[in-house]
């Protein structure tokens, strides 16, 4: 796995924060009539759950050209304030990352090299505007753009909620369907023609809990050029509340990694 593809699938994997047992909610319930544009978008934003804490596992597959890879993370938060994840294969740690306000702190054990940066150089690299709580929209199931009734449009399409720009980027083209009942994100897509790059993203049912939705799993299809990445994400296990730590340290002699 290379370097890019492997700090791609540490703030990928960072989408997936919560899941375990509770009710399902599938997003089939039928739309007889649909919200204006600003009352489902409000209906979006309170959506997004409220907890303090939360600990949970995850298995994670990667696939690439002919390449698999199987990876158990560990991820841990504490609602607007930090994000930790560790992966590992075999029970032998492959990575780990700390996300803060204002830092994203990464390394690996195979290649013995780190980042360590801030939200623009991680930003300029991956070609999308990035910070923490866009990040943090993502692991929540929430859009990650600031969805407003003035720039954003909402359309009834087989049966859920298509919201797109009123003015769509010509480099930035993305789109977002939402479920009828939890008004979560079932599905998002961002093309780049520019630089030649599209990403899928695909929520499975969301699991209701007292704190709120949580998506029970999620696939991933990215294309840079002619290189296909796949990404599947199962939930093994959450606990809301979990009394957490985030002990992080780069090890000695490790190589910074250079994004170009």
């Amino acid at each position: 796995m290379t370097k890019k593809a492997i700090l791609i699938l540490m703030m990928l994997t960072l989408v997936f924060t919560a899941c375990g047992p509770g009710k399902k909610v599938t997003g089939d319930q039928s739309i007889a009539n649909a919200l204006t544009t600003k009352k489902l978008l409000a209906a979006h934003q309170a959506a997004s759950p409220e907890f303090t804490t939360m600990a949970s596992r995850v298995q994670v597959v990667y696939e690439e050209e002919d390449k698999e890879q199987s990876i158990t993370a560990s991820l841990r938060m504490r609602k607007d304030d930090t994000i930790w994840i560790k992966a590992s294969v075999l029970g032998i740690t492959l990575a780990k990352a700390l996300i803060t306000k204002d830092r994203v702190q990464y390394y690996e054990t195979l290649g013995n090299t780190y980042f360590d940066g801030d939200y623009q150089l991680l930003s300029d690299w991956l070609g999308t505007d990035l910070n923490f709580e866009k990040t943090q929209a993502l692991l929540l199931g929430q859009s990650m753009f600031s969805l407003t009734d003035r720039n954003y449009q909402s359309a009834v399409i087989n049966n859920r909620y298509e919201v797109v720009p009123k003015n769509q980027p010509r480099d930035f083209i993305h789109s977002l369907l939402l479920a009828p009942d939890s008004y979560k994100v079932v599905s998002g897509a961002v093309q780049q023609p520019n630089e030649k790059r599209t990403l899928q993203l695909r929520y499975g049912p969301y699991d209701q809990h007292p704190e709120g939705y949580f998506p029970s799993s999620i696939s991933i299809m990215a294309n840079e050029g002619t290189t296909q990445t796949r990404i599947a994400v199962n939930y093994k296990k959450i606990d809301v509340g979990a009394q957490v730590r985030f002990p992080f340290k780069i090890p000695d002699g490790y190589e910074a990694i250079e994004l170009n």
